[in-house]
């Protein structure tokens, strides 16, 4: 998986992410968005997006937001 959004993106929900994202593969996911990882084309334009630092490569998501890389898949059926 390419990118993976994070817990600081709970509630939030800011669509700049969405804006930038070249392949539009950034979903509302109810409480967070989340990234389709079949479809993310490794650009990293949404990273600097991020108002609030909730996305990262999956190989540096921090230790505490690991479980995020598994949300991530689960939600889309991987």
């Amino acid at each position: 998986m390419p990118h993976v959004i994070t817990s600081p993106c709970i509630g939030t929900k800011d669509q700049a992410c969405t804006e930038v994202c070249p392949v539009e593969c950034i979903y509302d996911a109810g409480e967070m968005l989340l990234i389709h990882p079949d479809e993310c084309i490794d650009c990293g334009a949404c990273v600097p997006a991020c108002p609030v630092a909730a996305i990262f490569p999956e190989e540096d998501v921090p230790a505490s937001e690991q479980e995020y890389i598994e949300k991530n898949r689960a939600h889309f059926g991987l």
